[in-house]
């Protein structure tokens, strides 16, 4: 099953603000980022593929990692985010770093491709995610790592429940279906790592990440910027009129104060990291 059109429509309109705000969100999620690096056991001189990797992160993280005799592929469904990655290694002169557009069920690498196999926050979106796992260890070395990064409980990321409190005093929004692509699908405990030993991965483990999403904003740069890159949160505030908007956007300003001192934002943030091993001997 090929991702969906909503889906790949959604993130289409999404791409402009994430690469409008890519430096933030960069800054936001590097520790999920290192994380990720260290339990998908990344080193000097891997080849890594980075499966839904957006307008270039963790990929350029993880190529530094790799080093100069190492190398990253970054994948990503939406031409658009595609291109904002190349243009951000370019900028950044990574150059160990290659790009292609393909969705995560039907990668177009050949069998045991890839040392490691990473996705940062992607596999929540995916229309079919058991397809998606199934193709990432099909292309990773046997022996190899696989590594997916997910939101923990919404109850434990202020950053996105104090948001959803102020909006549903406003609008009316049924909750997802449990398994609908959404942000917090795989929060519950052991759901994706069923779904790893289900594609045939071994050793498969479950780990929470604790950090605080920090960056430069201001609460009202926090608003501008959380209305923006969330394509759920831009369609329920298409909704309603200016002054609707005006009063959601004041009292999440408000709601978030205490998470801001001196222009510094900083959540406290609970993430899931889920890794597995393609079965067979290592190669080399």
């Amino acid at each position: 099953m090929s991702q969906s059109s909503a889906t790949l429509s959604q993130w289409q309109e999404t791409a402009s603000y994430w690469t409008r705000h890519h430096d933030v969100i960069r800054t936001m999620f590097a520790p999920l980022t290192r994380a990720l690096i260290e339990q998908a056991h990344i080193d000097q001189g891997q080849s890594v593929l980075d499966v839904a990797g957006g307008a270039g992160e963790p990929s350029l993280t993880i190529a530094q990692a790799v080093g100069p005799h190492g190398s990253v592929m970054c994948t990503d469904a939406i031409p658009e985010m595609v291109a904002a990655a190349e243009r951000e290694a370019a900028d950044r002169r990574v150059e160990n770093v290659q790009f292609r557009q393909c969705t995560a069920e039907s990668l177009p690498f050949a069998n045991d491709s890839f040392d490691v196999t990473v996705s940062r926050l992607g596999i929540m979106f995916f229309p079919n995610p058991l397809a998606g796992v199934r193709e990432m260890l099909r292309v990773t070395k046997p022996g190899g790592h696989i590594a997916l990064a997910v939101w923990g409980k919404s109850e434990l990321n202020p950053y996105s429940y104090v948001v959803t409190d102020v909006i549903s005093r406003h609008v009316q929004a049924p909750k997802p279906e449990p398994d609908a692509p959404d942000a917090f699908r795989f929060a519950e405990p052991g759901k994706l790592a069923g779904i790893l030993k289900t594609a045939g991965a071994i050793d498969v483990t479950e780990s929470a990440v604790d950090f605080d999403i920090a960056a430069p904003l201001s609460p009202e740069q926090f608003w501008s910027f959380r209305s923006e890159i969330s394509e759920s949160l831009r369609s329920k505030l298409e909704s309603l009129t200016v002054e609707q908007r005006e009063q959601i956007g004041r009292e999440v300003q408000d709601a978030v104060k205490e998470f801001f001192v001196e222009g510094h934002m900083s959540f406290p943030a609970q993430m899931l990291i889920v890794s597995g091993t393609r079965a067979g001997s290592s190669v080399g």
